[in-house]
């Protein structure tokens, strides 16, 4: 399969070539969002946040939302685009390894799988069983038929999703959520809950 491939995240960010960033919260999270307002709260962690939309999303619908990306110039503006009084951090870190201090209630992803080499999801996968907390829950839209397949972003199979993260969470639902333009009809939304060991 040979290395996996990595791509200078930083360098793009302070070169302000972030096509990938549509200046606001992906729209299939601002539909859960408002459909679920009795959602149980707690704290919800954003990996590979960008500048931190989707974190501030979580944190404007009552939750504690820490957003982590490679980038430290991501997380920079971030945390520069976020009101004061804000429920929401960010740090800069690498989800695929570092430890948690301890494990969150919630996982939202959007852009992160799609956009890491594909030789390292098995890696994400375990990461994800390490930040949540068993009986918590992760909620991801997946970029399954990127326009350009070469990638980044990578598209993904839905079995392989299910063979990635079925052992250490359930499939609650599925579906195809709104989407940006270019995106409409491409992207599945999974909403799991991390298994609780007998």
């Amino acid at each position: 399969m040979g290395t996996p491939r990595s791509t200078d995240w930083e360098a793009q960010y302070r070169a302000n070539d972030t096509p990938w960033d549509h200046g606001e919260p992906t729209p299939g999270l601002v539909d859960f969002l408002a459909a679920h307002p009795d959602l149980e709260r707690g704290q919800v962690v954003v990996p590979g946040c960008g500048f931190g939309h989707d974190a501030r999303a979580w944190a404007l619908a009552g939750f504690e939302a820490v957003g982590i990306d490679l980038a430290p110039s991501a997380t920079a503006a971030a945390t520069a685009l976020t009101p004061g009084g804000s429920k929401v951090e960010f740090r800069t870190g690498d989800f695929l390894r570092d430890i948690p201090v301890r494990p969150f209630r919630w996982m939202f992803e959007h852009t992160l799988f799609c956009a890491i080499d594909p030789a390292m999801r098995r890696d994400y996968a375990t990461a994800a069983g390490r930040w949540v907390a068993p009986g918590g829950w992760l909620l991801a839209v997946h970029y399954l038929d990127p326009a350009a397949p070469e990638g980044p972003p990578h598209r993904c199979e839905r079995a392989e999703l299910l063979g990635l993260f079925g052992q250490d969470f359930e499939l609650l639902e599925e579906w195809v959520p709104r989407s940006w333009e270019k995106r409409a009809g491409r992207e599945g939304m999974f909403w799991w809950r991390r298994r609780v060991s007998a």
